[in-house]
């Protein structure tokens, strides 16, 4: 199990939006999605061709949402996964605070098919993402069956958290000026785009890497020390997300220039770099030179 099933997770804030209604299922619209929507609100791409015109719409800013009931422990976390996400959202907000000074947290919203964002439609079909018009992260929890289903991904409970903590790592470089410093320049290999996802893997691996640390106001630690076969179920998420696996997997050609999330190779390094030697190396991605990212 990866949650300690004793942790309290009754502090989270994580809210369920949404309507009932299938949104993707089939072809490779789920996980070709999760660059549509996280690059375009985040970096200014329009990436609908890929999706054959299915880009998001212009979203407007909802609000409300219903508290997500019954995720109150570790035990819950580990059953059902809109408690993983509820568990999620506290023990990076317990990292997090203790990393950023004056740290206020983002929202975390499990999306129920489809929600409106002041980004676009939310959906499994566009894979998780944080808004920074709302400053909210947005997850519906069946896309990871997408990636299972589409791309023969584990994506089990870590790979789910290294998701999570991806899109947290988004938010920081949001608070911290990070996408400030750099700003969409574009598609490619080099681009500040492909620099900022790289960081935010890395990011996700360093929080994944003192998960064990991170405890309740009882002295119980949230999770688990990862096994070896969780951190690879990790990697194997990083992996499935690179840009050249999907391009891959789409269309069986591959073109570096159109990249806006870096190569398979470059997100399971950066993952593994954060895991093994803590936040000190993930300003790296923004700075290395051309090749070596």
């Amino acid at each position: 199990m990866t949650f300690n099933p004793d942790a309290d997770l009754s502090t989270n804030t994580t809210r369920r939006r949404g309507r009932n209604t299938a949104i993707a299922g089939g072809g490779v619209v789920g996980v070709l999605g999760i660059i549509a929507l996280i690059a375009g609100p985040l970096l200014g791409i329009d990436l609908s061709g890929l999706l054959g015109g299915a880009a998001p719409g212009g979203g407007s800013e909802p609000g409300g949402g219903t508290a997500i009931e019954d995720c109150k422990t570790g035990q819950d976390a580990n059953e059902n996964v809109d408690c993983r996400m509820a568990g999620a959202q506290v023990a990076l907000d317990a990292f997090w605070s203790d990393e950023v000074e004056n740290y206020s947290p983002p929202q975390l919203i499990v999306v129920d098919g489809a929600t409106n964002t002041a980004c676009g439609t939310a959906s499994n079909a566009v894979g998780p993402f944080f808004c920074p018009g709302d400053e909210t992260v947005y997850i519906d929890p069946t896309f990871f069956q997408l990636m299972q289903e589409q791309f023969g991904a584990s994506a089990n409970e870590l790979a789910q958290l290294y998701i999570v903590g991806h899109e947290w790592g988004h938010y920081i470089q949001h608070i911290t000026g990070v996408m400030d410093q750099y700003p969409n320049n574009g598609t490619g290999p080099d681009s500040n785009g492909v620099r900022i996802e790289l960081q935010a893997d890395c990011y996700a691996g360093a929080w994944i890497g003192r998960i064990s640390e991170e405890k309740d106001a009882d002295g119980d630690p949230y999770l688990n020390r990862p096994t070896e076969t969780q951190i690879e179920d990790a990697l194997n998420a990083a992996f499935v997300v690179g840009d050249d696996n999907i391009q891959e997997q789409s269309s069986g050609t591959v073109n570096p220039e159109s990249f806006t999330h870096g190569r398979s190779e470059q997100r399971t390094k950066w993952f593994a770099e954060g895991f093994q030697n803590g936040l000190g190396v993930c300003a790296e991605p923004l700075t290395v030179s051309g090749g070596e990212l």
